[in-house]
């Protein structure tokens, strides 16, 4: 076994079970826990996406990892494959139960698991709740990278002091799902060579960023997609999208934005101030308190727009990337 395939020590007193080997009851504490942390650190709402690993759990049917701790289960972690990949969906561990050594044993369960999917090379994971410090000594160390990320938050009663910033022959209408294809175009235009395209490689090409716009449409894992508040930017010469934000319900009074970019051709123009304005009005028309979004570190640009426009930082976190080739 190399350096980059050493198995970290074992927590004493802990095993890893399968998650098909308990009931959803066994993981019904865990669950309201998280969703409890989420709402009180994150003001999100995760009740819909517990719900969802709590039913898959029942039929067994969900592909992880239970941490159990002296008889009890105190955590949990699971993953899906998609062409060649593997995403770490979740992980938590009960706080009285949270250390690093308790989250890698289930990280490194998870990975264990995916390596030996044949054509899995790649391992995706943003794990919001993941306890401190870090970044921290990983399994696979040698194929590990992390990528510091911001959540930002502001109030929307800061919405109204933002002035309007026209921009030229740019046409700004609601976003619909019709807009996929060129949406996934742009997308895969927009992050050609960009940080985030080495934390998340749908971002890399349009069949990608399809899947990736569908999961935002579709699925709970960014809120409840809310196309009152998304919109989308056309060049009125060339007829061609270039530039949207997508924004999604993470709690009844609680908006996020989900994605924001723009064509090459249109930086520095000041369409995605515009259309990330369209969007906080929105959101804070619906009745929401506050938007949240988050950044990567070293994208410097987006974060002192955000930060200009009224964000201030909530927490850190890490973007975690596996690469065996």
């Amino acid at each position: 076994m190399n350096a980059a395939m050493a198995a970290l020590p074992e927590p004493a007193d802990s095993r890893i079970i399968d998650l098909r080997k308990i009931s959803a009851e066994d993981l019904l504490p865990v669950l309201e826990e998280e969703a409890a942390a989420w709402k009180s650190e994150l003001e999100w709402d995760l009740r819909p996406a517990t719900e969802l690993v709590q039913r898959f759990v029942q039929m067994q049917a969900l592909n992880g990892y239970a941490l159990d701790y002296r008889g009890s289960i105190i955590g949990y972690a699971y993953y899906v494959c998609e062409e060649g990949k593997g995403l770490i969906g979740d992980l938590y561990v009960l706080a009285r139960a949270r250390t690093p050594e308790h989250e890698n044993s289930l990280i490194q369960a998870v990975l264990d698991s995916l390596w030996r999917v044949p054509g899995i090379r790649r391992v995706e994971a943003q794990l919001l709740m993941l306890g401190p410090p870090v970044p921290r000594l990983m399994p696979y160390p040698l194929w590990f990278h992390a990528y510091p990320r911001k959540f930002l938050e502001m109030p929307a009663a800061k919405v109204s002091r933002l002035t309007p910033r026209p921009v030229d022959r740019i046409a700004i209408a609601p976003w619909t799902e019709r807009r996929q294809d060129d949406s996934a175009r742009l997308v895969a235009a927009a992050y050609r060579g960009h940080i985030d395209s080495e934390i998340n490689d749908q971002y890399r090409a349009p069949a990608g960023a399809r899947r990736f716009l569908a999961n935002i449409v579709q699925y709970p894992g960014c809120g409840t997609f809310f196309a009152p508040a998304s919109y989308a930017a056309t060049d009125a010469q060339s007829g061609g999208l270039c530039g949207m934000s997508l924004a999604s319900l993470v709690a009844s009074d609680v908006g996020h934005i989900t994605q924001v970019c723009v064509a090459p051709s249109h930086r520095g123009t000041g369409l995605g101030y515009e259309l990330l304005r369209r969007s906080l009005l929105a959101l804070a028309a619906h009745g929401c308190r506050s938007v949240s979004l988050t950044v990567t570190a070293s994208n410097a640009a987006a974060a002192r727009l955000y930060e200009r426009m009224g964000f201030t930082q909530r927490r850190e976190f890490a973007a975690c990337v596996w690469n065996s080739r």
